[in-house]
Parts: structure tokens; C-alpha cells; sequence
């Protein structure tokens, strides 16, 4: 697919994505009202807010307390540039992903279903890029933009929250089908012959390196390693919160606080991670018109964003206690974690599995 046919449904997934994500902000202050308690429940309603914050214009809450002057419009006004960064990355991020994605896995010949897949997997990547760059002027508008600014970052970066999920899930159909309307008349082009030993050898590698820090890096004790082992002072105090951001996608511990059934079941759900990351990247070679390092790089982020997905839907359906205790809205606050360490890993997942695949014979160098 030639970029002039993709920049066209690239560029109206972009703007819808951004629409969606703007709405949402905007509705943010709805949910304070009184009517959205007695419809949603008090649980409920301080869950939404929690997920439709990141993306509220709503600047009372940058304005420090006891501002003097006309501190506290400065710190508004910062705010407001901090947001409007915020949904201009959102555009951007979304448009270059759907470029490379429509480019090198165009919706024809049997792709439809992985494109479509790809892209709502790339909107939670989009917001969490988005909030990641406009994090410093969010920081810098609370009026303490000086302390503990990595463990802030941190914070703002785990923050994009389902909407972006549920916003791309809605992108993702409309961009696929402008871009079936957009491949009409074009020559098509037939799915790439992958031998499959040397597809199965460089899914076996990508996964690996997911594995990596699902098993490794995620257990507990590793895990506060990192995050405590890295200990600073002043601006920069405590870089282990924002490392541990983009390096574990999950969280696990010995079955010892738990039931052993219990404990397997949960561990189920990293499994279906790992299972869903090899048959991505298993598939991916043969998806892709041309094997490059960013379409590989770029697809493994997808396939490792679905294998998270698809994971913590299962927790959904495991965890029987949410409802009761937090409100129905809490049983899909997870949806969406681990984007940031899905890139770090995605990427290098990618980057292994086409290694392995060149050294496999998979496909000659450039293709």
C-alpha cells in the first residue's frame, strides 16, 4: 500500500482517535455531578473520574494552593499548554503508527483481521507516548514541578487508563475501512511465503524477550530491586518508579501468600500473554509486505500490547470480588497497563525476531 493510498485513512484514524480522547476529556466534569452518583454509585463515579482526568482541559487542579498573584493563571495556563501537547502527540503518534501499519500490513488479501488488530493494539501505544511527552508541563503546572519529578512521571505515564483502549477500539474499524476503500483499483499483493521453521525460530526469540520481563523482571523481588536499587537525590530522586514503568508488564510473586490453584490460574493469564505474543510474531513475517525493522519493531509492539489485552480480560473474567467491594467501572481499570514496557520489550522482541529470521534464511536482507 502506497503511502499516498495510507496517509488518507491514517490521517481520519488520527483525527477521530483525538476526538474521541478530547470528548472524553470534556466530559470529565460531568462525572462530579450529583446524577452521575446516583447512576454509577459513588465507587463507580470516582473510578470514571479517575480514568477521564488525564485527558480533562480542567485546570483547578493545576493552580498550587495558597498561589499568590497571578501565579495560580500562570500555572493554569501551563496546564492548558501541557493538554494541548497532549492531543497533538495523541494525533501524531496514532498517524505515524497507522502510516507504517497500513503501509506494510495493508487491510487486503487476507490481512484484515491482523490490520485491524494492529491498530486498536497501537492507540493504547499513542496514548501512552502522547502522555509521556506532555507529562514535564502537567508536572510543572501542580507548582512543585521540582520534587520527586520521576516518581510524578511515573505516575502520569501508568494514568492514560482504558479510554485510550476503548477510544482505538473505535478508531481502529473506521481507519480499516477507509482504507479498504482507499486499496480499491490497487494492484494487490500476495502474502509473503515464510519457511516455517524459521518463522517458528524467530517467534521462539521475540517471545523470549517478552518473557523476559513477564518472568523475570515482574517477579517480587526482582521488582523491587529495580525500583528501590536506584535511589537519588534532588530533581531526579528516585528513577526506580519510572524504570519500573517501562521495564515490567506484569507483577508476580511464589505461591506462598495464595492458594496453589489460585496462584496457577493467575499465572494462566501470563501464558495467554506469551501464546498470544508467539502466534503475532509466528504470523508477522508473512503479514507484512516488507520485512524492515520498524514494521517488525512496531508489529511486535502490537502483538505484545494484544498479548496484554488478551491477558487482563481473563483476569476480568477470574476476579469474582471487584464488583461487590469497588464498583462495576473497576473491573476494567487494568485494561491498558503495561504499555510503557510493552514498547521497551515490543520493540526489542522485534528487533530479535528479525535477527533470527535473516539468520534463519526466513527472508534475505531488505525484503
Amino acid at each position: 500500500m502506497t503511502y499516498r493510498r495510507a496517509v488518507i485513512p491514517a490521517l481520519v484514524g488520527s483525527l477521530l482517535i483525538t476526538l474521541l480522547m478530547w470528548w472524553a476529556g470534556a466530559s470529565a466534569a460531568a462525572s462530579h455531578l450529583r446524577g452521575a452518583t446516583d447512576v454509577f454509585g459513588v465507587e463507580a463515579a470516582g473510578e470514571l473520574r479517575r480514568w477521564l482526568a488525564p485527558w480533562s482541559y480542567d485546570a483547578s487542579s493545576a493552580a498550587p494552593s495558597g498561589g499568590l498573584g497571578g501565579g495560580g493563571r500562570q500555572y493554569a495556563d501551563l496546564y492548558s499548554t501541557g493538554m494541548q501537547i497532549r492531543f497533538v502527540a495523541v494525533f501524531v503518534f496514532f498517524l505515524a503508527g497507522a502510516l507504517l501499519l497500513l503501509r506494510r500490513i495493508p487491510p487486503a488479501q487476507g490481512r484484515t483481521p491482523a490490520t485491524l488488530l494492529a491498530l486498536w493494539a497501537w492507540g493504547p501505544v499513542a496514548g501512552t507516548l502522547a502522555v509521556t511527552v506532555s507529562a514535564p508541563w502537567l508536572i510543572a503546572s501542580r507548582g512543585h514541578g521540582s520534587y520527586r519529578v520521576l516518581p510524578q512521571w511515573a505516575g502520569m505515564i501508568a494514568s492514560s487508563g482504558p479510554v485510550v483502549v476503548a477510544a482505538a477500539l473505535v478508531a481502529a474499524p473506521v481507519t480499516v475501512l477507509v482504507a479498504r476503500m482507499t486499496l480499491n483499483g490497487a494492484d494487490p499483493v500476495p502474502r509473503q511465503s515464510v519457511p516455517p521453521r524459521a518463522a517458528r525460530l524467530a517467534a521462539s526469540a521475540g517471545t523470549a524477550v517478552v518473557a523476559l520481563s513477564l518472568v523475570v523482571l515482574s517477579y517480587s523481588s526482582v521488582a523491587a530491586w529495580i525500583q528501590t536499587s536506584f535511589g537519588g537525590g534532588g530533581l531526579l530522586s528516585e528513577p526506580g518508579d519510572l524504570l519500573r514503568q517501562w521495564l515490567l508488564l506484569g507483577a508476580w510473586t511464589g505461591p506462598a501468600d495464595t492458594p496453589l490453584g489460585d496462584w496457577l490460574l493467575y499465572r494462566a493469564a501470563d501464558v495467554v500473554l506469551l501464546a498470544v505474543v508467539w502466534w503475532a510474531l509466528r504470523l508477522l513475517p508473512g503479514l507484512l509486505t516488507r520485512t524492515t525493522v520498524p514494521a517488525m519493531a512496531v508489529g511486535a509492539v502490537c502483538a505484545t500490547v494484544l498479548g496484554l489485552l488478551a491477558s487482563q480480560v481473563l483476569h476480568l473474567a477470574m476476579d469474582d470480588t471487584v464488583d461487590s467491594t469497588w464498583g462495576p467501572l473497576y473491573r476494567f481499570s487494568r485494561l491498558g497497563e503495561g504499555a510503557p514496557a510493552a514498547v521497551t520489550f515490543g520493540s526489542a522482541a522485534g528487533l530479535a525476531a528479525l535477527v533470527t529470521l535473516r539468520l534463519a534464511g526466513g527472508r534475505p536482507p531488505g525484503r
